[in-house]
């Protein structure tokens, strides 16, 4: 059980108890020392876990000069590999879009029977391997699965071809719009849509100029997120992918492949792409997390 300093407060009226402001600071403030020591435990474990990795990436991937690094980027294999990466993305990322902002509306918005059975096959993806993830579809769509005959029969192929690559992607990475936007939503309230109702708005025109505007950066934040998972899954993707070199590798895939081939240098090459890209990532994240606490801070001010 938590107290609050309202209840330590009450506290002290009824022992007869009143500390002095001082004493009541330094009880909420840490000693200088401890303050000290975690900041470097902190900074310690950054280093060791994040900055080293991220140095020795760069490090491999040019120890033979830039011409290597470049021919490495741009060897047939690694721009197939980068073009199905991008494509995954480019599919799956609208897509949880969508799905996403629907489902937050409905589970936000509205209340109806099953809500939360639907937050729970939300929050599937957390909880399943990516792994078993994949091998869902390979028992659905692999020839010996259940549909497996039949898109033989109809020259269809969804396991160990894009299709595939993009339904584990698309699996792996649907709850994080949704999960981002749900509690903005409710936080929000349904107030402001209701007026806009009452002032003979329809359906599209309170999402459009009601609903977007005031989620527009929780949604470019799961955006954000899901796209940084899109492009480095590698679980799920490489159990459906089958490891077609040029044709249905991805770029962690890839990696894989060359560094097993101890083509060092060549798998640094690729893997400081992915490296580069949870960078902009991160800047990204950065940015709208300043924004929102900004706007957060300027709706204070105004109340």
């Amino acid at each position: 059980m938590s107290m609050t300093w309202d209840d330590v407060g009450t506290a002290e009226v009824l022992l007869g108890f009143s500390p002095t402001p001082a004493v009541r600071r330094g009880a909420r403030e840490e000693p200088a020392l401890a303050r000290i020591a975690l900041i470097a435990v902190a900074f310690a474990f950054l280093t060791l876990f994040l900055f080293v990795p991220l140095v020795a990436v760069f490090t491999e991937a040019l120890r033979k000069g830039w011409s290597a690094y470049i021919t490495a980027i741009l060897e047939p294999d690694a721009w197939s590999a980068i073009k199905l990466t991008l494509l995954a993305a480019a599919i799956a990322v609208p897509l949880n879009l969508v799905f996403g902002v629907a489902a937050a509306w409905a589970i936000a918005k509205f209340e109806f029977r099953g809500k939360s059975v639907l937050i729970t096959l939300i929050d599937l993806p957390f909880s399943v391997s990516p792994v078993i993830a994949g091998l869902i579809y390979v028992l659905i769509f692999g020839l010996q699965g259940w549909m497996g005959h039949w898109l033989s029969d109809h020259d269809i192929r969804i396991v160990f071809a894009v299709p595939g690559i993009v339904l584990a992607t698309i699996f792996v990475t649907f709850p994080f719009v949704a999960r981002e936007l749900i509690p903005l939503m409710e936080a929000q309230g349904n107030e402001e849509e209701e007026a806009a109702v009452v002032l003979g708005a329809n359906g599209w025109q309170v999402f459009r100029r009601v609903t977007l505007p005031n989620i527009k950066w929780g949604l470019l934040y799961g955006v954000i997120l899901c796209n940084a998972r899109a492009m480095g899954e590698f679980g799920a993707v490489s159990v459906v992918s089958g490891h077609v070199r040029g044709q249905t590798n991805t770029m962690p895939l890839h990696v894989e492949i060359l560094y097993n081939e101890y083509n060092f240098a060549a798998a640094f090459a690729v893997a400081s792409l992915l490296a580069l890209l949870a960078l902009v990532t991160l800047v990204l994240k950065t940015l709208v997390e300043w924004q929102v606490n900004r706007q957060l801070k300027g709706n204070e001010n105004e109340h």
